[in-house]
């Protein structure tokens, strides 16, 4: 430790435990001129290491009634644009003078049914595969990853929701059910591409 007098910049090193401990004064033996003392800088404590990351099993899993409530708004927006689509093509024939027959309005809604089924599985395939959120689950706080913790992706996100959820579904919704009862919170659609669903 090195003792500096701030008066007339006599410095001289000091063995430790030469100032007593408490000193918060000392007097500079050329200029007798007395000075505030701080003493040696303590060391910093050392930096608390950061707990190591969850793995995907202990993550913990979002139940039967928030994933509930993220597939309502999902529902929402995607019929609310299907109806939207039906409105403006449903206003063609009408706009250009255009009368349909019986067999051609059967045609026309038939469009519109296979249009809401794909827009359904695109919408639930795009989001889950891009970043494991849908809207309605951004809504919501989940996400959807592997069981090995990494993202879903495209193949895996089409796994899920479109076999998946059709197994999980004519199976009297008991694929949808078992969110509830099982130990991982995983659905029958979850097993079957091996995910879980997280809350963030």
């Amino acid at each position: 430790m090195t003792l500096s007098c701030p008066h007339c910049g006599f410095s001289r090193d000091l063995a430790p435990g030469t100032v007593p401990p408490g000193t918060n004064r000392v007097t500079c033996p050329r200029c007798r001129q007395a000075f505030p003392f701080a003493g040696p800088a303590q060391p910093l404590p050392a930096p608390t290491p950061a707990p190591p990351p969850l793995s995907a099993e202990e993550q913990p899993k979002a139940g039967f009634w928030v994933r509930a409530v993220g597939a309502v708004v999902d529902s929402v927006i995607v019929t609310a644009v299907t109806l939207v689509t039906a409105i403006l093509l449903g206003a063609i024939p009408t706009l250009t003078g255009v009368h349909l027959s019986t067999d051609g309005q059967g045609m026309f809604a038939f469009v519109v049914w296979i249009f809401g089924m794909v827009l359904d599985v695109a919408y639930f395939v795009f989001f889950t595969g891009y970043c494991g959120q849908t809207p309605g689950k951004m809504a919501v706080r989940i996400r959807v990853i592997r069981t090995d913790g990494a993202d879903i992706g495209y193949g895996r996100a089409f796994l899920r929701e479109v076999p998946g959820k059709f197994l999980s579904g004519i199976l009297l919704g008991i694929g949808y059910l078992v969110v509830a009862f099982d130990s991982q919170k995983q659905g029958l659609h979850d097993k079957i591409a091996d995910t879980y669903v997280v809350k963030l």
